[in-house]
């Protein structure tokens, strides 16, 4: 039992210690953005070889590797996010009254380099692990983005829960983007799919050797994938998400004067330090 229970219980922990380490450090000052976004750089290196690395190790162990890798390319892409640096070339709330497709273009502008970002990693990571043996990094990385893309429309389409407590005070113009709603016709679609796919991946991992490459890796996969679920459960449901990262949220609570300067809200104090452009 503890070669499925140890790959879950790692997946857990990665997910929600990753997690709450970019929320913790995006709610830092942003004078000190550039300095995480080189380190979480370097990391990204070091994830992208280990990708290539782990390609031929059809091993437990060479399963362990690509799935951190895999979480760890996304990591990146999360943080650079959530910093500022991609996101689109729209960076103000949309106007009142704006829906439909126009609507629709400018939530797209707000996030499409973002989006390009994403697209760019999936084929990097798929290129680096396909013609090996071992391409649970790629499938890893593959599920979050179709599950992140999912949770996005959602979340455009209409939801109960916005949880806009998760942005930064620099992309609070996103929320314009969101809409609250009872539900929308994507949402049953997106749980029906994902809960299948995810009952197929537990039945994979329970069919093979516990021991096994395949036991490790159908366990991570069915893992993330379940989590995703979840996420998206959380969207509807009156469930306290924020509890989870409670620690990582404290470094938002700076006074609102500073922050909001940070922000380019109000006028610049000389005596602060100045904000990453």
């Amino acid at each position: 039992m503890a070669c499925y229970g140890l790959p879950v219980l790692y997946a857990l922990f990665l997910w929600w210690f990753s997690t709450g380490l970019i929320l913790y450090l995006d709610g830092l000052p942003r004078r000190t953005y550039r300095w995480s976004l080189a380190a979480a750089t370097l990391v990204l290196g070091l994830a992208m070889y280990g990708v290539g690395a782990s390609a031929a190790d059809a091993t437990p162990a060479g399963a362990y590797l690509a799935f951190t890798c895999g979480v760890l390319v996304w990591g990146w892409q999360e943080m650079a996010f959530l910093m500022g640096g991609l996101t689109g070339p729209r960076r103000h709330a949309c106007p009142e009254g704006c829906v439909g497709w126009r609507h629709a273009v400018h939530a797209v502008q707000a996030i499409l380099y973002h989006e390009l970002a994403l697209a760019a990693g999936a084929l990097v990571v798929v290129l680096l692990s396909w013609g090996g043996t071992n391409r649970v990094a790629a499938w890893t990385y593959l599920i979050l983005w179709v599950m992140r893309t999912s949770a996005k429309l959602n979340l455009f389409l209409g939801v109960p829960n916005l949880q806009r407590e998760f942005l930064p005070a620099h992309l609070q113009f996103l929320g314009s983007f969101l809409r609250r709603a009872p539900m929308n016709l994507l949402f049953p679609v997106s749980i029906t799919g994902a809960t299948v796919v995810a009952a197929i991946l537990v039945q994979r991992a329970a069919a093979a050797d516990g021991a096994s490459f395949d036991a490790a890796g159908f366990t991570f996969l069915a893992t993330m994938l379940g989590l995703a679920v979840i996420e998206h459960w959380i969207l509807v449901l009156p469930l306290p998400a924020a509890s989870l990262w409670r620690w990582s949220l404290r470094s938002r609570s700076r006074p609102p004067l500073h922050a909001e300067r940070e922000c380019g809200i109000l006028p610049r104090d000389p005596a602060l330090p100045p904000a990453m452009p």
